[in-house]
């Protein structure tokens, strides 16, 4: 039988890699959204660290900050997982063998009682464990308990307890006279016999540890007694001496012949590498387990076939560079973005929402416009902020009267004064201690692709207080080259606004950068020094466009 993940698949809503205020607070409220108005669950999930802004900004309106996702590369968890019941380790081989046999199945996986994986019983190994039945110690090797015999050969125990273990001693067949049992049987034997009192007698004598009598389901007080007094085990059993002879040795339990040592998948392992495992081992069935080592089921090459991908809502970009890690293996469902249409392709078609607008957020609020569904004051507030974080307090040449709308209805809904806690939330997110020159500059930062090829990667900083502004300037200057080389892009810039003159110092590296720059704001550019842009904040409608088209004239 094929098992669905018992967790439900969620639809994830996510912003980029470098995540801002918009990008976080308009995944957890168009997921919000879309949980209210279709019968799919949505959760809004975060590619990367959430910056200071982003947090004071949850915080002030009482929001979680969404789990993070560093990657959606297809796994395990995202196939179809056959659940096979666990057994225990003291199964007999008997009953493994009719389990596997009634399921139709040719492993069956083995638990502890709190269902971790111990290890895995198949086929092949109980066919193997069958074929050493010749060995009259295999019972006692595998420390039998005596509840697996009687169970084994369908007995009634007569003395003795059913926990007691079988670990020293052989199987012996009395079929002779007493004198040649003496010959034949040590201290601590199993000893198998027919309803003969003289055979029972002397089994016991002679400090057999259990005596199985075939062919009866009566036996003598006497002998019971006797078994007694010799703490002998005594098992009556329906089965005649050679058909319990050929049954005993299916009683050892499945922990002795079980593979201990296993290839098994976590539910976080990528299809690929399961892929490349089971092109080199040909194992039917493999188990599976999370990352505490809790038994999840099992799969097998078919279950491949039914990979059901990560399902994706992008927010606030439609850049591959700018995608969670394994983007190429999902399934994007929707795009909701406000910047230039990117180099992202899909698979399918999908639901693409692009505004010419300041944020992404103003787009969410239109949404819940046109829906009928009445905004919350603290989702107007996350909302609401995102606008101001996105707009520069609506001083951005990408602000737009829809936004400045937008952002007032909300500010009304959630009880806030825009300039008092704009300048709030800036000073909050602006606040550089403790920080390295690394991670001011990625805390903000996009990767961008020119036509021809050239990666260049673009962090920002939106300042209101001069003291933080020459502070980020200092930390960067002398480590910006070290940054870019750690990134891997051919140039780096970045971006450090004024929010309240409208200005911009560009501090750059890479080989070329001064070049560009030079050719794309019509300037002079001294290599070693920053660049002051007067009227230039927006990175998305002022700086970018004019680096590409900079670099397209290359």
């Amino acid at each position: 039988m094929e098992l669905k993940n018992a967790m439900q698949r969620k639809i994830c809503v996510i912003g980029h890699k470098n995540p801002d205020t918009d990008s976080i607070c308009s995944a957890i409220a168009y997921a919000h959204l879309k949980n209210l108005i279709s019968d799919r669950e949505y959760e809004p999930r975060r590619a990367g660290e959430i910056n200071q802004e982003t947090a004071f900004v949850l915080n002030r309106f009482h929001m979680k900050p969404p789990r993070n996702c560093l990657d959606v590369h297809a796994t395990v968890s995202d196939i179809d997982i056959r659940y096979i019941d666990g057994v225990y380790g003291n199964m007999t081989l008997r009953r493994a063998w009719e389990t596997m046999r009634d399921q139709d199945i040719t492993t069956l996986p083995i638990t502890s009682n709190d269902n971790k994986l111990e290890g895995l019983i198949t086929l092949k190994r109980l066919a193997m464990a069958n074929m050493d039945s010749l060995d009259p110690h295999a019972a006692s090797n595998a420390c039998t308990p005596i509840g697996n015999i009687v169970e084994t050969l369908q007995g009634t125990l007569i003395t003795g307890s059913r926990e007691m273990v079988f670990d020293q001693g052989k199987i012996v067949i009395a079929a002779g006279s007493p004198e040649a049992m003496e010959n034949m049987v040590d201290p601590g034997d199993i000893v198998l016999v027919a309803n003969r009192y003289e055979a029972q007698l002397c089994a016991i004598e002679l400090e057999a540890a259990c005596l199985v009598v075939c062919m009866t389901p009566r036996i003598a007080k006497t002998i019971i007694k006797i078994a007694e007094e010799h703490n002998c085990t005594v098992i009556s059993t329906p089965y005649d001496t050679y058909a319990a002879s050929c049954l005993i040795n299916q009683s050892i339990p499945i922990r002795h012949p079980m593979a201990k040592t296993m290839i098994s998948f976590q539910l976080s392992t990528p299809i690929e590498e399961v892929k490349k495992v089971m092109g080199q081992v040909r194992h039917n069935y493999f188990p599976v387990v999370d990352k505490h080592g809790y038994y999840q089921g099992v799969i097998s090459r078919r279950n491949l076939l039914n990979l059901k991908r990560k399902q994706l809502v992008l927010v606030d970009h439609n850049e591959k560079t700018q995608c969670v890690e394994g983007f190429e293996e999902a399934e994007i469902l929707e795009i909701i973005d406000h910047h230039r249409i990117g180099s992202l392709e899909t698979s399918g078609p999908v639901y693409f929402r692009n505004h010419p607008v300041g944020c992404t957020a103003t787009i969410i609020y239109q949404m819940y416009c046109e829906n009928a569904v009445d905004i919350e004051p603290d989702m107007a507030g996350i909302l609401c902020s995102a606008i101001l974080s996105d707009t520069l307090i609506f001083r951005s040449p990408t602000c737009t009267p829809q936004d400045e709308y937008a952002a007032h209805q909300l500010a009304q809904i959630a009880g806030i004064d825009i300039e008092d806690f704009a300048q709030e939330m800036f000073e909050a997110g602006e606040n550089l201690h403790g920080k390295t020159a690394e991670q001011v500059l990625l805390q903000d930062y996009k990767v961008f692709v020119s036509n021809n090829k050239m990666r260049f990667g673009v962090g920002q900083g939106s300042y209101v207080s001069t003291k933080n502004r020459e502070t980020a300037k200092q930390m960067l200057e002398g480590k910006i080259q070290e940054i870019q080389e750690h990134e891997n892009v051919d140039m780096i810039f970045y971006l450090i606004t004024n929010i309240l003159d409208k200005s911009s110092e560009v501090l750059f590296a890479g080989k070329g950068a001064d070049d560009v720059l030079a050719n794309a704001f019509h300037c002079e550019v001294e290599k070693d020094k920053p660049l002051l842009l007067h009227g230039v904040v927006s990175r998305k409608k002022q700086f970018i466009p004019a680096m590409l088209g900079a670099l397209q004239n290359q």
